[in-house]
């Protein structure tokens, strides 16, 4: 680490009460698998790994609880949570959020369709007159969330909307690719259901803090220590581990893309 970048790092811990230094901070999320979601009842996932390692140094323990995004992010507005996991920056949320800067991971939406009933979607007008499985609270981008020209239908889990679309009752299922990559495994569905190859938007996600004293300092540290944590072997280990062959379904969708746009 250059010696600004300890210097600041140094002077940001200094900034945090020594009583906050071994607290146990309740942060919040949804199940959004491999990222973070629940195995046997406990948290898991690469971003909760990760942001648990980072917080280990820092000097906190992390408690995670599971929740709708929906009902995450009223939490976070009101106070009653410490902090939340996996979040998109938005101008909105800056009265009460603050922003760990380094992110955690980048996501892409992108859309599945049931092989059995394919559309020919190269861009958001080939949407027209087709219904698309969404999830509440979450944003893919303007221009995916304000068109009029195509249907958006809410579900309660990323997995109600695979089954919608195996029943037919939407037209596509938008979601991230890993996410989207990671339930057909889990669920078996990799021969019935398949990605199309246009991406809706990408995005960074972070670990946001609810604004309270202190908590500007800890973000600061936070990220810090994750961009530290990044160039470890450890860092690859865990992503690794939660990946395996996702990342190789993903490295032959990303070339076929490419030799597409040739």
């Amino acid at each position: 680490m250059p010696l600004v970048a300890r210097l600041f790092w140094i002077l940001s811990l200094a900034c945090l009460s020594p009583l906050a230094l071994g607290e146990r901070l309740r942060l919040v999320t949804d199940d959004w698998a491999p990222y973070v979601y629940q195995r046997d009842g406990q948290p898991a996932g690469i971003d909760y790994e990760v942001t648990s390692r980072v917080f280990e140094r820092l000097g906190f323990e992390v408690e995670v609880q599971f929740l709708p995004w929906k009902r995450c992010l009223l939490m976070i507005e009101q106070g009653q949570a410490d902090g939340i996991l996996d979040i998109f920056q938005a101008d909105s949320r800056q009265p009460y959020l603050v922003y760990a800067d380094e992110p955690l991971s980048e996501v892409e939406f992108v859309l599945f369709q049931a092989r059995t009933r394919r559309h020919g979607v190269k861009g958001l007008d080939d949407l027209a007159g087709l219904s698309v499985g969404t999830s509440p609270g979450y944003a893919y981008g303007a221009a995916f969330n304000e068109a009029a020209h195509f249907r958006r239908e809410a579900a309660p889990t990323h997995e109600a909307n695979f089954g919608k679309l195996m029943l037919g009752r939407i037209d596509l299922a938008i979601t991230d690719r890993r996410v989207g990559h990671y339930l057909l495994r889990h669920l078996g569905l990799q021969q019935q259901i398949e990605e199309l190859p246009l991406v809706i938007s990408r995005q960074a996600q972070y670990l946001g803090l609810a604004r309270k004293p202190g908590r500007e300092a800890l973000a600061q540290a936070f990220a810090l220590e994750l961009g530290r944590f990044k160039q470890e072997p450890a860092y690859r280990a865990i992503s690794n581990r939660y990946t395996g062959d996702i990342g190789n379904i993903l490295n032959a969708v990303e070339q076929q893309e490419s030799s597409t746009a040739r």
